[in-house]
């Protein structure tokens, strides 16, 4: 076998859906993991020095941060290994694999394994469907406190309207009803919009939320990857033809 052949056996057995599946979802759990929890130290930080007084304010929300910093650790551990696993079934159900290991046969074992990525990837996406649309929460929060600055800006040259122009963190649920003051208003909530903190903030969350879609994209092509990869083994295995996805 010449070189050229050789070339295009290995090329030809690359399961460039689940590589191209793989690097999509690498890219997705860095963003939405990396920018995450960046994101929500800063926010700490901005309801600290502006929306509450007291630490007992805003202490639950310390927890849930600190918290959901833990499980963005977990979750970047878990899929860098899950894609890894999806990435090497890819691999293993290709043609260079029959070529390599003699005729090909659809086991039960095959199959069972098939099924199960099937499932738990299925069960993925649904989960990141979940995330995905929470993710966005914190977009449109900052995206509203954007506005509203523009907004006060535009009638800076009336005071008392712009006094009533607020933007609220008890009403999203960061903060208690009883915290004080749990509201920036006027030309204060204007110079909160122009520090570094803000612009930071609203940046990072809106790269997570990239990320978690770009995340959701990758789990449904692995779905789409490991469900071809199971019909080809249940029922054209024992004809020869392999997979490819």
């Amino acid at each position: 076998m010449g070189c050229y052949e050789c070339c295009m056996r290995c090329l030809g057995g690359v399961p460039y859906v689940s590589l191209v599946a793989t690097l999509l979802c690498f890219s997705g759990i860095a963003l939405f993991c990396g920018c995450g929890h960046q994101a929500l130290t800063e926010s700490e930080r901005l309801i600290e020095n502006y929306f509450a007084r007291d630490h007992q304010d805003y202490i639950t929300l310390a927890y849930l941060i600190e918290y959901f910093q833990y499980v963005i650790y977990v979750l970047a551990s878990f899929f860098f290994l899950y894609c890894i696993v999806l990435l090497a079934e890819g691999f293993y159900t290709t043609s260079a694999v029959r070529q390599s290991f003699g005729e090909f046969r659809s086991t039960v074992c095959g199959r069972c394994l098939s099924t199960t990525f099937i499932v738990i990837t299925y069960v993925l996406v649904v989960v990141w469907l979940l995330v995905f649309s929470l993710s966005a929460i914190p977009v449109y929060f900052f995206y509203n406190m954007a506005n509203t600055c523009q907004t006060i800006n535009f009638l800076s040259e009336t005071p008392s309207s712009i006094s009533q122009l607020c933007i609220d963190a008890r009403q999203y649920g960061l903060l208690p009803w009883d915290a004080v003051p749990g509201k920036v208003c006027g030309m204060t909530l204007s110079n909160v919009c122009k520090t570094r903190e803000f612009f930071l903030t609203y940046d990072l969350y809106i790269a997570a939320f990239a990320g978690a879609g770009m995340t959701v994209l990758a789990l449904l092509t692995y779905t789409v990857s490991t469900t071809y990869n199971f019909a080809v083994l249940r029922y054209l295995g024992r004809k020869g033809i392999s997979p490819r996805c």
